[in-house]
């Protein structure tokens, strides 16, 4: 896909440089519709963002890109079940020479003006996600209830939190309250051309194979009789083309990055495997 062909998509190709990010290195991204420019218009207004889209379709890639893109420090946490309040805002410990406070994740990225990116935020505990509320909205600032400090977010921070609406139901949702604190955009899989540059790029692989493992992830995506949580993502087509390019047979390249990724059922793996040996041929 040369320049004019990506023109003619209304799409970007962020590759590597150092351009703008003081001599760091952009990590490699892959635009679609127009995100990097709201994402900017929303750090430049000082807005929280909510990214929503399934699992490995890059949207952990995109904050790590526009945090290079805008010269900004990245603090990123990993949500779970078990993540406290505490666990982002800080806690006082005992050392040596008595107690003292330190800061989680949360309190760092605001005291660094950086962007914070809560990845899957809604496997957070409820309680955890109160906190985010002061910072999420006009005031900009996360009350430090255990120091009495009330810390204001420099112009530089920004809140950024992820989920991917497939894993929602009544347990795991953000509440409206907490929604509608911020500005939403929906990422997806990229159309087959651009996906199919993006695993050429990530895994060194020849366009046609690329190709070839594209047309596979639109086969297991059309599918509707397997009782799958989630589809082939480019992640795992990436994947597979790196363990391919590596010297594993393709079949057992895919076997191993898509399929049993995708299931431990037995039935369903060798139904998937089937769609595997059809598309590709091997």
């Amino acid at each position: 896909m040369d320049m004019s062909e990506r023109g003619a998509l209304g799409l970007e190709l962020f590759q590597p440089d150092a351009g703008r990010t003081g001599g760091a290195a952009l990590p490699f991204y892959a635009e679609q519709a127009g995100e990097a420019a709201l994402f900017e218009q929303a750090w430049r207004q000082r807005l929280p963002l909510l990214l929503k889209g399934p699992t490995g379709c890059g949207k952990t890639r995109f904050v790590e890109h526009m945090a290079a893109r805008l010269g900004r420090p990245l603090v990123t946490v990993s949500c779970h079940d078990d993540l406290s309040a505490a666990d982002l805002v800080g806690r006082h410990l005992i050392g040596a020479q008595g107690t003292v406070w330190a800061d989680g994740p949360l309190t760092r990225a605001v005291r660094q003006g950086a962007i914070c990116y809560l990845d899957e935020v809604v496997e957070a505990r409820k309680d955890t996600t109160v906190v985010l509320h002061p910072l999420a909205d006009d005031r900009r600032v996360l009350p430090i209830e255990r120091t009495g400090e009330l810390l204001a977010a420099p112009a530089g921070f920004m809140l950024v939190v992820s989920y991917n609406p497939g894993y929602q139901n009544l347990l795991k949702s953000l509440k409206p309250s907490t929604r509608q604190r911020f500005v939403a955009l929906t990422l997806g899989y990229p159309e087959p051309g651009l996906e199919t540059r993006i695993v050429e790029m990530e895994s060194g692989v020849a366009p046609d194979l690329a190709a070839r493992l594209v047309r596979l992830a639109q086969a297991l995506r059309r599918l509707t009789e397997h009782d799958l949580e989630e589809t082939a993502s480019t992640r795992l087509l990436v994947m597979a083309a790196r363990l391919a390019a590596g010297g594993v047979p393709l079949r057992a390249a895919c076997r191993a990055a898509i399929v049993d990724a995708l299931t431990d059922d037995a039935d369903t793996a060798a139904a998937l495997d089937e769609v595997v040996g059809a598309v590709l041929g091997t």
